[in-house]
């Protein structure tokens, strides 16, 4: 996969020019703007729509842009950063494209290397036991599924658009990187452990992220974070 920027020149290179310092032009900032509007605009052409995103209720650093970065990682790994709250998919020439993300809250850190090894278009839900016995009343919005209790895929599911499943081994950690019909909730500690994106977002990744990929999520410098708890929902 050419990670280089002329693969990112359609869906990235409106946002590079948000990486311009502070002190641009008006009309540098309108085209930036429209960029943006372009980009977390509505989706209407996948199996379910996809609404526009209300602009105003997100901290604009944490929209979608190219930005430098320095890692010893290869191009195509997928690094976290839970706590500035980043996800780098890295390219070459020390850059990245940089996306906004939700991370675990209080105690729902986890931090360490993994593969994706799976992904899905949107994916059912399965809370794990754990999350059931914390929240009994989730048992109520579950049906059936061939994997047992589960809420299908769909504009309700918490998983959102599309899934990275996040594996060590042969081992699913049960940590995911996924969507979320809640992008007000990017850029806080708000999840259960997954690394959670704006719809248009996590399809951007979707896209450019072969099976295989090596996923990195640093650690906190607080060391607070856990390593293969056991994960809940995103």
């Amino acid at each position: 996969m050419d990670l280089s920027r002329r693969t990112f020149l359609i869906g990235a290179s409106a946002a590079m020019s948000a990486a311009m310092p502070t002190g641009r032009s008006f009309a540098q900032s309108l085209r930036e703007m429209s960029a943006y509007q372009r980009m977390y605009g509505p989706i209407d052409d996948d199996l379910f729509p996809i609404p526009e995103i209300d602009l105003s209720r997100i901290n604009p650093a944490y929209l979608r842009r190219v930005v430098e970065y320095q890692t010893a990682e290869a191009p195509g790994t997928i690094v976290v950063d839970p706590q500035s709250r980043y996800l780098y998919l890295v390219m070459r020439d020390g850059m990245a494209v940089r996306y906004g993300v939700g991370v675990g809250r209080s105690g729902f850190g986890w931090s360490g290397s993994a593969v994706i090894k799976d992904k899905q278009e949107w994916p059912d839900w399965y809370p794990p036991k754990e999350m059931f016995e914390r929240e009994p009343e989730l048992m109520e919005q579950m049906g059936e599924l061939p994997g047992g209790p589960g809420m299908p895929g769909g504009p309700g599911n918490p998983l959102g658009a599309r899934a990275m499943y996040l594996w060590q081994g042969n081992k699913d950690t049960l940590y995911r990187i996924h969507g979320t019909f809640e992008p007000w909730t990017i850029g806080t500690n708000v999840s259960s452990g997954c690394i959670r994106m704006i719809n248009q977002d996590v399809i951007d990744l979707y896209n450019h992220t072969p099976i295989g990929t090596k996923v990195v999520v640093l650690s906190s410098p607080t060391g607070r974070s856990k390593r293969n708890q056991t994960a809940a929902r995103g």
